[in-house]
């Protein structure tokens, strides 16, 4: 067994860096405010500006603009206007996004057994 590695059954294990640059960016960018959440809203498929208003609790109209364009710079989401009358806007997840789809289910699937909801102390 080489160092920094561990088996367990056939499995390997590698021995995480202390710090990666990439992962921490990685975070950064998903553990943004409302950013998982638009991402997890747009997992379902692709969504309306209000649609993704509706599905999100809490989350401002100006806000989700800002996460939309940052998403939409990450490479992670797609707009796309829809011939009218009325004019419309989609969001969907590109490539890299849903390639996200899975670490988003995992996340969810912690919380539910870890995270208690505020107020259910």
């Amino acid at each position: 067994m080489s160092s920094g590695q561990a088996t367990k059954g056939k499995q390997k294990k590698v021995t995480l860096s202390l710090f990666c640059p990439r992962f921490h960016r990685a975070v950064e960018l998903i553990g943004r405010r409302w950013t998982g959440a638009v991402i997890r809203a747009l997992c379902a498929g692709s969504r309306g500006f209000n649609e993704l208003l509706a599905t999100i609790p809490g989350l401002s109209d100006r806000l989700l603009t800002e996460r939309l364009r940052e998403l939409e710079g990450e490479k992670i989401v797609r707009r796309e206007v829809l011939p009218g009358p009325p004019v419309r806007v989609q969001y969907s997840l590109t490539e890299r996004g849903i390639e996200l789809e899975p670490t988003i289910r995992t996340i969810g699937a912690w919380a539910e057994r870890w995270i208690v909801p505020k107020g259910a102390r």
